[in-house]
């Protein structure tokens, strides 16, 4: 289970390793389920809004997230999903 010292820890690495572009999808989504402390169903059911089945998926690199899925779950981390210029 995260603590609240460490899910601050938690989320500056990820934000570190998205914006160096560190991550794959089904990475990026297993952190940030796991720093809010959450199984795949409840994570599913309760942030993602989607059943659990499908966002299993979404973790094994498989499958096509919509983009309105992608923001409710990036949304508690400050993010939104969107075009980003390359470096």
């Amino acid at each position: 289970m995260t603590t609240p010292d460490n899910a601050i820890e938690a989320k500056r690495a990820l934000r570190e390793d998205l914006e160096a572009g560190n991550l794959t999808l089904s990475d990026a989504l297993r952190r940030m389920r796991k720093i809010v402390g959450l199984n795949q169903t409840d994570f599913a059911k309760n942030i993602a809004g989607i059943t659990p089945r499908i966002y299993m998926e979404y973790e094994r690199g498989q499958g096509n997230p919509a983009i309105d899925t992608l923001n409710k779950i990036a949304k508690p981390f400050g993010y939104e999903i969107g075009f980003v210029k390359k470096k």
